[in-house]
């Protein structure tokens, strides 16, 4: 017998997929002001990172334990370990728009400060700062 999803269901994802499609372009522009304030020097080493701006966190990454609520992750070999960045997995950092957008209660102010918030929480992570480190930074 196969799984139906009833129109509940569509409608949901239907919904989701333009929320995320709004979003995504504040993003975006959020990233750009980021990049743009930081030191040049900080920013031509986040030139090896690329940026995704996913919805909710993928099956994927689910399977592999992260937590469905996650707001950022970073992945791939960090500046502080340069044997790991010989490796062919390139640095990356996933946004998830809709659990910032739900964290941030839905208000445009408050998410566009998480957006900057979580990008240089994982940020931090690429250039070598661990997760303990963080909140003496205020990116915790």
């Amino acid at each position: 017998m196969a799984a139906k999803r009833g129109n509940r269901g569509r409608h949901a994802a239907a919904g989701e997929a333009a929320l995320r499609a709004a979003l995504e372009p504040l993003a975006e522009e959020i990233l750009s002001a980021l990049l743009e304030r930081l030191p040049p020097t900080i920013t031509e080493a986040l030139g090896e990172v690329t940026v995704y701006f996913e919805g909710r966190v993928p099956a994927w990454l689910l399977a592999e334990g992260t937590e469905p609520d996650t707001l950022g992750l970073f992945l791939g070999p960090s500046m502080r370990d340069p044997d790991a960045r010989l490796a062919d997995e390139p640095p990356v950092v996933y946004l998830f728009l809709l659990n910032l957008w739900e964290y941030s209660e839905e208000n445009e102010e408050v998410f566009a400060g998480e957006i900057e918030r979580t990008l240089l929480h994982e940020f931090g992570h690429f250039l070598g700062l661990e997760e303990e480190e963080m909140p003496g930074r205020d990116l915790d």
